[in-house]
């Protein structure tokens, strides 16, 4: 078997909750199965435990679980610094917002 995986996603039901673990590098590829592995009703926690960086898709993806109510356990420092910044980017990026004078 040739190549690597950036990111792992691995999905355990328990009884009252879904858990879903991620390890590694999440990118925008891999967005669509951790939102399908996330998109189960009922109680879901997320352990970033193992996560080594995230772009900002992944950010934002992140976000998004959260805001949904899931629970974020084990999050690295320096990921949880972005997934509080607005839009999970960085300081030194302009705002979205179109400017006027």
């Amino acid at each position: 078997m040739t190549g690597t995986v950036d990111c792992w996603i691995g999905v355990v039901q328990e009884i009252d909750r879904r858990v879903v673990r991620l390890a590694g590098k999440l990118s925008g590829a891999q967005v669509p199965e951790l939102l399908e592995a996330c998109g189960q009703s009922g109680g879901l926690q997320l352990d970033l435990s193992d996560l080594v960086s995230a772009d900002v898709a992944g950010i934002e993806a992140l976000q998004r679980i959260r805001a949904g109510g899931a629970s974020l356990t084990g999050v690295p420092g320096y990921i949880q610094l972005k997934l509080d910044s607005p839009g999970g980017r960085l300081a030194s990026m302009p705002p979205a917002k179109s400017r006027r004078p």
